[in-house]
């Protein structure tokens, strides 16, 4: 065996630039300015009078501590760390590009297959309308080991900025006329329908899921090209290209530890179709994801709840495109959120400077780009308009 020293690349950073509705390629030539963030209660039944002046100073004070020193670690033959978990993957897949799954989150659309798979999962607002329901955006590296991934639903234009982040193709059924800008896009690359269909009793719109190698229903008898095929089938590049903007996150292998009181135990989304919910697993050092008020399974994971190693919450203003709720964020420009890890969370601040430009997320007090720990990423974008209904909680 070979030993080598862990190196942690730097992010790319991307100007600091700033959107807003309808603004083309999404940058523009001024920054917001941005106040200093105003702590969630981390306890609602604190006495405010008494501890706002401790709150502050804890939020000033919350920092990551030291990573450290890295000692030469013995490499498993034929692995090397991934770019999206800091965990050892499989050599061959290196430089692959990962896919992005769209997954619909609507309750009859559960359980959902293979979620846990994912490196990187997002849920963000889908649209203003239906209360405000969410959608997942599923990132997955090792995609050859699919067995059925969804159910699959439409795309919306903040998932296209989102994707390119990764050099990710999309994966997904349709969308509305909103998206069409985007899929021309020089840096996007998608697959769209024609999926697998299987037969569980549910309406057509819930029986699409993404499979790798070609599928047949028994039921019907009718066969469906896998990932496998529809991708060789395109001219997309397998591996990493031009347009890929570099390693999304540093992590430290040594673990992080945030440096702050009080904890940060239950983590309240303000999605109120689904009312997520994050809860640390103190025995498994891990977030657990709730929904629709219980916990969020993965059957092709012998039912284990899905959880994540590190949470990342980013306050972000929208714009509603129509009557029929349809939106994008404005998810280029700058803002602030949340890093959790380990029950703990830190205020952060996050940029992104360009459509396919990396979301470089810092440590709000030292400016710092954050060090994440080595696991499953969980990553949300809060609407502004209800960011003060999210809770942090110990």
């Amino acid at each position: 065996m070979k030993k080598r020293l862990v190196v942690l690349l730097a992010l790319l950073s991307a100007a600091m630039l700033v959107t807003g509705c309808g603004e083309g390629e999404g940058e523009v030539s001024k920054k917001p300015e941005i106040g200093s963030l105003n702590p969630i209660p981390m306890n609602p039944s604190q006495d405010s009078s008494s501890e706002d002046e401790a709150s502050a100073e804890e939020s000033g004070s919350a920092e990551e501590s030291a990573p450290e020193s890295q000692m030469p670690e013995e490499i498993p033959e034929g692995m090397v760390r991934s770019e999206l978990t800091g965990e050892w993957i499989r050599e061959e897949i290196k430089d692959q590009r990962p896919i992005a799954v769209m997954v619909d989150n609507e309750s009859i659309a559960l359980d959902h297959y293979g979620v846990n798979s994912a490196d990187v999962v997002y849920e963000i607002m889908n649209s203003t309308a239906n209360g405000r329901i969410t959608r997942l955006m599923c990132i997955v590296k090792d995609y050859e080991k699919i067995e059925q991934f969804g159910s699959i639903r439409s795309v919306r234009p903040t998932n296209f900025m989102l994707a390119a982040e990764y050099n990710a193709i999309l994966v997904h059924d349709g969308g509305p006329f909103y998206i069409d800008e985007y899929l021309k896009k020089d840096y996007s690359n998608n697959l769209s329908g024609g999926f697998a269909r299987f037969s569980n009793g549910k309406k057509q719109e819930y029986t699409e899921y993404v499979t790798y190698e070609d599928y047949k229903n028994p039921t019907t008898g009718k066969s469906y090209q896998g990932l496998k095929k529809r991708l060789e089938a395109t001219k997309f590049s397998k591996t990493y290209n031009k347009y890929y903007p570099g390693e999304h996150f540093n992590f430290d292998y040594s673990g992080v530890k945030l440096d702050v009181e009080p904890n940060a135990n239950t983590i309240e989304l303000p999605f109120p179709h689904n009312k997520s919910k994050l809860y640390y697993n103190e025995d498994e050092k891990v977030y657990e994801y709730y929904e629709y008020g219980k916990a969020h399974v993965d059957p092709l994971d012998d039912n284990n709840i899905t959880s994540f190693k590190n949470v990342i919450i980013q306050k972000c203003s929208f714009c509603q495109l129509d009557q029929n709720g349809y939106m994008i964020y404005n998810c280029i420009g700058e803002g602030e959120g949340y890093y959790c890890t380990e029950g703990k969370a830190i205020p952060i601040t996050w940029y992104k400077g360009s459509e396919s430009g990396l979301t470089v997320f810092k440590n709000q007090k030292t400016g710092e780009e954050i060090t994440m720990n080595v696991g499953k990423t969980y990553i949300t974008l809060v609407p502004d308009d209800n960011w003060n209904e999210m809770k942090i909680l110990k």
